[in-house]
């Protein structure tokens, strides 16, 4: 039975890999991101204005990518349950990500 899991275990792992590598293929000019909520900026204005960033600037970056967590090398494994996305500016710890647009895994 174990061989048997043995045998299977490494092909689930490199279809997992595998989504995250092509996401990463369509992320050439940002870093990717796992996002509660990725939308534009004109519906997080009051999250913009409490870190001091005015809608136009957000908007002219692109989407607004929220309480976002990298997705790196060390976590391929694990899926990005919410919405993945490759954002050029990470503000504020992921708090609020500009410049994101959404990535289809």
């Amino acid at each position: 039975m174990f061989s048997r899991l043995f045998a299977v275990l490494p092909l689930a792992l490199l279809v997992v890999a595998n989504g995250h590598l092509e996401a990463r293929d369509q992320c050439t000019d940002g870093s990717l991101y796992c996002c509660n909520q990725v939308t534009n900026a004109s519906q997080q204005s009051s999250l913009l204005a409490k870190y001091g960033i005015t809608v136009d600037v957000a908007a002219a970056l692109g989407s607004v990518g929220v309480t976002c967590s990298p997705i790196g090398i060390a976590n391929t494994g694990s899926a990005c349950t919410q919405q993945t996305a490759c954002c050029t500016k990470d503000q504020f710890n992921g708090a609020v990500n500009l410049g994101c647009s959404n990535i289809k895994v």
